[in-house]
């Protein structure tokens, strides 16, 4: 499956509830759920942030043996995995391995770091579910 087509699965699957079950019936357009859950993948419940949301939306690649600052994310996210293998680590040393055409709920307020432990770039798309405005990763040298 190239790219493109991961866009348009992950729009999809989370579109409102409504639309997603008119796209399971039969018919020339079809949706697959790839991610349904109430908690980031440490188990913490999602909680929205107060104020005009504002759903932001990036591609990011992480070169091959490259890793991420420690960081955290204040607001609740998505990732989908579109090419590569990634290891994201917590600070209490929890890992989580991703690969191609996997999801997460990623971790809030909690530092990790990301590292790609294969041998072609990693790319993602991940959705930030945050307010107008907000700060949607902070390093953990600027805390």
């Amino acid at each position: 499956m190239k790219a493109p087509h991961l866009f348009v699965v992950m729009g999809l699957s989370l579109m409102a509830m409504p639309m997603a079950l008119a796209l399971e019936s039969p018919g020339p357009a079809k949706a697959v759920t790839v991610l349904k859950t109430q908690s980031s993948w440490d188990g913490k419940p999602i909680q929205y942030p107060a104020g005009q949301a504002e759903v932001t939306g990036m591609v990011v690649e992480i070169a091959a043996g490259g890793e991420t600052a420690w960081h955290l994310h204040p607001v609740p996210s998505v990732a989908m995995i579109l090419e590569g293998e990634l290891e994201v680590q917590l600070k209490d040393g929890s890992l989580r391995r991703l690969k191609a055409g996997e999801c997460v709920t990623e971790v809030v307020n909690t530092l990790h770091k990301g590292r790609n432990v294969g041998t072609v770039p990693v790319k993602l798309v991940v959705f930030y579910m945050g307010s107008l405005g907000q700060t949607l990763s902070v390093e953990e040298a600027s805390r």
